[in-house]
């Protein structure tokens, strides 16, 4: 495990143009790429497992609530950004995402539930405007959202299902750790 996450981090470090999703490049339109924007830049593929990881984590309700929360805060958060409303500081916002559920999920903090839902759905406004301001302003843009919320739901999955493991093997160290390479990674894309 240590090995797989070395050599992430890695990756990391070699590749810094994986690091954001938001070029504002390209074409942006239909189902498929609103499914791969999640899943093709680092910010939000550490951030969307995070939440998965530290929902199995708390356990109990926040199991499920806390990334349904994430990925209905993120769609209102979508409708912002394609509306045109001005969010500050949105990429600030997401690489903070990063750090702070990095911290959460390597401290074990097990916060109430409601807290849990509110701390990600502020995250989730500025992920989701992230989308939404990428969104093709045509017929497209409802299967661009549907693409962005299932693949976000699959990563929290992931997520899930890591952390789910980590509990059912005792390995909760290792979940604590990989919280703190997610948290690093969080600073590093700060900086890169």
């Amino acid at each position: 495990m240590f090995k797989t996450i070395s050599k992430l981090l890695i990756l990391f470090f070699a590749l810094p143009s994986l690091a954001l999703a938001h070029t504002g490049v390209g074409d942006t339109t239909g189902f498929m790429h609103g499914f791969s924007h999640p899943i093709g830049g680092a910010d939000h593929l550490l951030a969307m497992i995070a939440v998965g990881l530290w929902a199995a984590q708390i356990g109990g309700r926040a199991l499920w609530v806390v990334p349904c929360t994430f990925v209905g805060v993120m769609l209102l958060g979508g409708v912002l950004g394609f509306s045109g409303v001005a969010i500050p500081f949105v990429e600030q916002g997401i690489l903070l995402s990063i750090l702070v559920l990095g911290i959460l999920i390597a401290g074990a903090f097990k916060l109430p539930t409601a807290y849990s839902c509110i701390i990600v759905g502020i995250f989730a406004v500025f992920h989701g405007h992230a989308h939404g301001t990428e969104m093709p302003a045509s017929l497209s843009a409802g299967s661009y959202a549907i693409g962005f919320a299932l693949a976000t739901a699959m990563l929290h999955t992931a997520g899930i299902g890591l952390g789910s493991l980590m509990k059912q093997v005792n390995l909760h160290t290792i979940s604590r750790f990989i919280g703190g390479a997610i948290a690093l990674s969080g600073i590093y894309l700060s900086i890169a």
